[in-house]
Parts: C-alpha cells; sequence; structure tokens
C-alpha cells in the first residue's frame, strides 16, 4: 500500500502539504481533487520519485511497477504502432536480454531470453497496441502512420496509450480527458473498470470520475482528507462535514465567550478566583476548531444579447469540409466531410453535437463560425447575428506575447472597426474591471498568456466571448484545463444565456446541464438523435463492439487465406475437366460428379470436427492465459503467485501443442479437399 504520515512537500517556498496523512491500499482506484495549484501535480511528482518529501515519511512498495503519461510531446519518425509498443517496458527488458543472450554462446541463457520474451506478449504485442490505439479514436489507414504526422492533442493521445500499454501496479492519470471526444472518453472508462492495479486519477470531469473511481483523496489547506466513494459522494460527504464544522464551530464560539464572560468577571474576586483560573485552563485545553473557510467560487453571467434574430441560421443543402491543400496541384476536390444539410437554428435553442471522432463536429462548427467558408449549398445568417466562438485549441484566438489587457483593447478596437460595438465600457480602466470579474487582477493583467497556465487561457478567451455580447455561442470543448468550479460556473451562465448555444464537449455533466436538445454528426450528415446521453454512450459502446468484431473477423479471414491458399473447388474441377471418352451424358456425369463431392465431404466431416474443437480449445486457453498473465501483473500472495504461474506454463505448453494439431489438421484438410 501507499502511505504518507505527517509528510511536508514544497516547491520552492511555497509548501503544499503540511503534515499530511493518507493510506491508499491495493487496488483501490483513487480520484485526487482539490482547486488548481493544491499541490496534486506535486503530489504525483512524489509518487514517481520526481521530489522528495520535505519532512514526515512516505512508503510505496519498491516492487509496484509505475505506468505514467509523459507530459512531452513526441517528436519521432516511428509508426503509432511501434512508439505505443514501446510503451510495454517488460517486453523491452526481454527483447533487449534476447539481443545480449544471442551475442554470447550461453544457449541457456538464449533459452531464458525467448521464455521470458514470450511470456511478455511479444506474440501479440502489435495487436494489443493497435487496439488501444483505435480504442482512442484513430483510424485503421492511421495506425502505421509516423507519430510526427499527427497534430499535438492526437499525439497527446498516442502517449496515453503507451502509458496504457505499459504493465504496471500503479496507474497515474493526470487530466487524461482533455485531448479526448466523447466516443474515446467512454472507451477509456471501460479500459480503466477493467484494470486490476491501484490507479490514482486527477480530473476535472465528473462524470469520468464518478465512472472510474471508488475513493476520494481531496487536497485543501496543505492536507489530505481520505473520503470512501467517487466524487458525488465526497460532494454530498463534505458538504455534510462542512455544515457539521460550522454547528461545531459555533457552539465552540459560544462557550468560549461564556467562559471568558465568567473570567472578566470573577478573576478579581478571592471568593471566585479559583473557578475564575480553572476556566482559563479549560480555555488553554480546549481544542479549537476552526472557522469553515469555504473555497473561493468563481461566478460570472452573459449580458443581454442586443437583439435575437430568429431564425439565427438557416442551411439549405450545406456541405462542410476543407478546401484544397496550399500547394496541391490544380484541380485539387476539396475535401468535404459532411454534406447536404438541411437545418436550421432557432433562438433560444441549446443544442448538443454528437458524433463519434472524425465525422466532421468541428468541422460544423467551424463553418458556423464562418472560420472555414461552406463547400456548397446556402448558408443564410439572420440580421444582426453575433457570434462568439471557443475554439476547441485556445491559441487559435489567443496571442502568446501579449497579455489579457493587450487582447481586450485589441478585441474594442476590431469591433470598433467593424462597428460591432454594442454599448460595452470600452475605457482601460472599464477593461481591467471586467478582467477582474474573470480573475485577472494585479500582475495577472500584465502577465504574457504564452506563460499561463491552460485553465487561465480558457477562462481569458471566456471573458473575451462575454464582453461581445453575443447571441449564438458556439462552444468546441470549452472545459478542457477548466476546473470544477470553473466548469460549474459556466454550465450556471451558459443556463441563463438568453440566446442560442452549440455546444461540443466531452463533459457529460454539462451536456446534460445545458442541452435539451441533440444533433448526430454521422455518416456523412446531421440528423437529430432521438434520447439522451445515456442512449447514446450505448450507441458508442455497440458501435465499437461491431468495429472490434468486423476488425476480427477481417484479421481471421486474412490469416485464414494466408494459411489456406486459395485453391478451385474440386467440384469445379471436375465440371470443367475434358471429356475421357467415357460416353458419359451430361446428367450422369453431374451425378458421378456429386457423388464425388459427397464422398469428398464425408472424408472432410471429422476434421472439419476436430478443427473446431482445436479452435474452440486455443480461444479458450488464450482468454486463460491473458487473464493469467493480467493476475501476475497485480500483487498476489506468494502461494498464488506460484500456482498462477504453473497454470500458465501449463496454458502455454498447451497452445503450443494445440497450435501444432491445428497445423497438421488444416494440411490434412486441404490435402482431402484437393484429392
Amino acid at each position: 500500500m501507499i502511505t504518507l504520515k505527517n509528510v511536508v512537500l514544497r516547491r520552492g517556498a511555497k509548501v503544499l502539504l503540511d503534515g499530511a496523512s493518507v493510506t491508499i491500499n491495493p487496488g483501490e482506484k483513487v480520484g485526487l481533487v482539490g482547486r488548481n495549484g493544491a499541490g496534486k501535480s506535486s503530489l504525483f511528482a512524489l509518487f514517481n520519485g520526481s521530489l522528495h518529501e520535505d519532512g514526515g515519511e512516505y512508503f510505496i512498495p519498491a516492487q509496484w511497477r509505475m505506468g505514467q503519461v509523459a507530459q512531452d510531446m513526441p517528436e519521432t519518425e516511428q509508426s503509432a504502432t511501434d512508439f505505443v509498443v514501446e510503451g510495454d517496458t517488460a517486453l523491452l527488458a526481454a527483447q533487449q536480454e534476447v539481443t545480449d543472450a544471442e551475442a554470447t554462446d550461453d544457449y541457456d541463457r538464449m533459452a531464458h531470453a525467448y521464455t521470458a520474451l514470450h511470456d511478455a506478449g511479444a506474440h501479440d504485442a502489435a495487436a494489443r497496441a493497435q487496439a488501444l490505439i483505435l480504442g482512442l479514436g484513430f483510424k485503421t489507414s492511421e495506425l502505421d502512420k509516423p507519430v510526427n504526422s499527427f497534430s499535438g492533442g492526437w499525439r497527446m493521445r498516442l502517449q496515453l496509450a503507451r502509458a496504457l500499454m505499459c504493465p504496471s501496479d500503479l496507474l497515474l492519470l493526470d487530466e487524461p480527458t482533455n485531448h479526448l471526444d466523447l466516443d474515446a472518453l467512454v472507451w477509456l472508462e471501460a479500459w480503466l473498470k477493467r484494470y486490476p492495479g491501484t490507479m490514482l486519477v486527477i480530473s476535472h470531469d465528473r462524470e469520468f470520475l464518478d465512472a472510474v473511481t471508488e475513493v476520494t483523496v481531496h487536497i485543501e489547506g496543505a492536507r489530505l482528507t481520505r473520503y470512501g466513494g467517487n466524487y458525488s459522494k465526497f460532494e454530498d460527504l463534505r458538504a455534510e462535514q462542512m455544515a457539521l464544522q460550522q454547528t461545531a464551530f459555533a457552539k465552540q464560539q459560544e462557550k468560549i465567550a461564556h467562559l471568558q464572560k465568567f473570567i472578566a468577571r470573577f478573576k478579581a474576586k478571592a471568593s471566585k478566583a479559583k473557578q475564575a483560573q480553572s476556566r482559563v485552563k479549560a480555555l488553554d485545553r480546549m481544542e479549537k476548531i476552526g472557522p469553515l473557510l469555504a473555497e473561493a467560487e468563481f461566478t460570472f453571467e452573459f449580458k443581454e444579447p442586443a437583439n435575437l434574430p430568429n431564425p439565427m441560421l438557416s442551411m439549405h443543402d450545406v456541405s462542410f469540409g476543407y478546401p484544397p491543400p496550399d500547394g496541391a496541384p490544380e484541380g485539387t476536390p476539396p475535401t468535404v466531410i459532411v454534406r447536404n444539410v438541411n437545418r436550421s437554428v432557432l433562438a433560444g435553442q441549446r443544442i448538443g453535437i454528437l458524433g463519434a471522432n472524425g465525422q466532421g463536429k468541428s468541422t460544423l462548427v467551424k463553418t458556423v463560425a464562418r472560420a472555414l467558408a461552406p463547400l456548397g449549398g446556402e448558408m443564410i445568417e439572420g440580421k444582426g447575428l453575433n457570434i462568439g466562438y471557443f475554439a476547441q485549441q485556445e491559441l487559435d484566438v489567443l496571442r502568446p506575447a501579449d497579455n489579457p489587457l493587450e487582447h481586450m483593447i485589441r478585441l474594442v478596437k476590431d469591433l470598433t472597426a467593424t462597428g460591432k460595438i454594442s454599448g460595452q465600457a470600452t475605457r482601460e480602466q472599464d477593461l481591467r474591471s471586467f478582467l477582474g470579474m474573470f480573475n485577472f487582477s494585479g500582475d495577472t493583467v500584465k502577465q504574457a498568456v504564452g506563460s499561463m497556465s491552460g485553465g487561465e487561457k480558457a477562462r481569458l478567451v471566456l471573458c473575451m466571448i462575454v464582453w461581445q455580447r453575443p447571441n449564438l455561442l458556439l462552444l468546441d470543448e470549452p472545459t478542457n484545463h477548466l476546473d470544477l468550479a470553473t466548469r460549474e460556473a459556466l454550465s450556471m451562465a451558459l443556463n441563463e444565456f438568453e440566446g442560442t448555444v452549440m455546444l461540443v464537449s466531452h463533459d457529460r455533466a454539462l451536456l446534460r446541464a445545458v442541452c435539451d436538445e441533440f444533433w448526430m454528426v454521422s455518416r456523412g450528415g446531421v440528423e437529430p438523435f432521438d434520447g439522451d446521453l445515456d442512449d447514446y454512450q450505448r450507441y458508442l459502446l455497440d458501435e465499437a463492439r461491431r468495429q472490434r468484431d468486423e476488425a476480427r473477423e477481417s484479421a481471421r479471414e486474412e490469416a485464414e487465406a494466408r494459411k489456406s491458399p486459395a485453391r478451385p473447388a474440386p467440384a469445379a474441377i471436375a465440371l470443367t475437366a475434358p471429356t475421357t471418352g467415357s460416353g458419359l451424358s451430361a446428367q450422369e456425369q453431374r451425378k458421378r460428379d456429386a457423388a464425388q463431392r459427397t464422398q469428398l465431404a464425408e472424408k472432410a466431416r471429422p476434421l472439419k470436427r476436430a478443427l473446431e474443437q482445436t479452435e474452440a480449445r486455443i480461444a479458450e486457453l488464450t482468454l486463460a492465459k491473458a487473464d493469467l498473465e493480467q493476475r501476475l501483473c497485480g500483487p498476489l500472495p506468494a502461494a498464488e503467485l506460484a500456482d498462477a504461474g504453473r497454470q500458465l506454463k501449463a496454458a502455454s505448453a498447451e497452445l503450443d501443442t494445440l497450435e501444432g494439431e491445428w497445423l497438421a489438421l488444416s494440411e490434412q484438410l486441404e490435402h482431402t479437399l484437393s484429392a
């Protein structure tokens, strides 16, 4: 288990933990929560050894293997599959041992090295890596593409896949959902629920935490408090605790006031001096209950739009996509992703845009936001339409070298030049005050955006959008990098907004709270989705299962085609053979051919049955072997560990035997059918 006892942890001069204690048991799935800057990532740094405690006692089992998502942007020409395979550190070590053993004449060492390589899963490593890559939203055609060909968000998905590929007893995940769409998020939840080791997750997605955690550790006031239950249970327990603390504090203050009043009244009287002194000692001994210092809340609101055109937007046979890239040969057609859309966006609508990764959700939003031109059809905007657009990547609209105040001043100039100012105060002091509503005050007003955290950048984009008084909000993954308090503030502000909202988000809590209808972008079109988010989640899981089954069937057919080269069927040979001069009529010849086919079928039937039984046993043993390997990756008592090892060895030996039998039966069946 992991234990912290009276731990002190500092980052520079800042004390992040002071006398913090907590225990995390093997196999627990823990959500680590707290305000930004409370020390969550620093606690992860303590766990992975990049930080050391400044005081107290800290223990983590030395034999535990650790998996963690690397935060650096990968730069490599390796294929996506090879890059993720390298996340399996046990496999890499086994491959290195094989290389080292082959450089010697030690045949025993070579034999052990080859066995270890097999046990490390070398035979199916690529398949395991590709299952992770596809689950996180990549296409089959991208499995062999170089890592450097992907954008930053997709490379971080590959880093996540690489961490999941690593055999581990402890898995540390810091904001794993930031770069994921809802379909990839649903897949990740299902994967993490099956993870057998100990897991710690930092996330600001409440539904994700509810789905994958069973314990919550809260960092507040440089202390760690453990709560049994997921995030929703933590909120309930914390609210009860806060209410009890406030009540206890109020009662204690009454008692202190009463004691102090008695002391002040009687300390000068000789007859009461002893009692007064007794009250003084009682007051000194009393363990003081601290007042409830609630975390500062962040709230904001959208100003009432200057006007509300209805409809806001009408689309007639509109096609969405991308123009030919710069430098493409003349005549290169544009890339159409969604076509023939006929929809209207009305005043006051709250539309959630759903769709699997790559189907065109962001393309649709970018086109409505005028960042892309429609490739066909007609898009009619209502008179006075004023769009507020939150891009998926905040830096699409921010300048890293400029500070928040400079962003606001530039915004004022741009809107003034286009005649879009609608009653906002534009003096510098007014802009400073407005920034202060979004927690940009003091020195942060002059801080370069490039040095800010993702959450601060997101708040600045929100600030700029709110200031413009839009009547149509286009929000593409607005919650990336926002903490739970800011997400809650955004949800409340959107519910009070009088205009129209079109929202793309993997934050299901936000979608549930804000949207009252959904559009599905799928198979090149846009249609209403009749159902709620639970129905959509089931649809995603069914779709993922269907794609896996198709991929598995395709792989099986390819494998069979490689093992059994296609031959013309015996019947076809007989029917097309030249006449032998036997004098048989066409009808008699067909009867003879049918009899031959029947005889072949009779001979082949027992071989097919034996082959099917062998295949079924191989599949059964493969599953059992995978289960045993997963058990051996976790902490087990010595007796169970030895028993599991023996079972794994027996399963591997039987698999080797059955694979030989399968090959022999296949060759025998092929020979029989071609006789």
